[in-house]
């Protein structure tokens, strides 16, 4: 069982910045891919970005250029750096990890530990 808690939350003016951490009980960390969802209010969770075992990133179009995901295996933590916040950015943010070993996944169904979320409100 992989415990995740996130922080970094809070709310910012548009165009402004937040970093995001998850920090996870696994020390094994290494070996899961990670991943960043979002849901806002009336709408289904949507993908943000993932950052594989091996390192390699993907992202949303919507946060492309905008959002970077890292990780510090050492410190069993993940990051969403966030530039340029816009109100559509709103949203509870949550991070979550799967097997490595596995080909990327880009669906919430495919994440098997999950944090309590965190939330994220940009104001205009």
């Amino acid at each position: 069982q992989v415990q995740l808690v996130e922080s970094g939350g809070g709310l910012v003016q548009a165009g402004g910045s937040l970093r995001l951490s998850c920090l996870a009980s696994e020390r094994t960390f290494s070996n899961y891919d990670m991943a960043w969802f979002r849901q806002a209010p009336g709408k289904e969770r949507e993908f943000v970005a993932v950052i594989r075992s091996a390192g390699n990133t993907y992202y949303a179009d919507s946060v492309k250029g905008r959002f970077t995901i890292s990780r510090d295996n050492a410190k069993n933590t993940g990051y969403l750096q966030m530039n340029s916040l816009k109100p559509k950015d709103t949203a509870v943010y949550s991070c979550a990890v799967r097997y490595g070993g596995f080909g990327v996944a880009f669906t919430a169904d495919k994440y098997d530990y999950w944090g309590q979320g965190t939330q994220v409100t940009v104001s205009s």
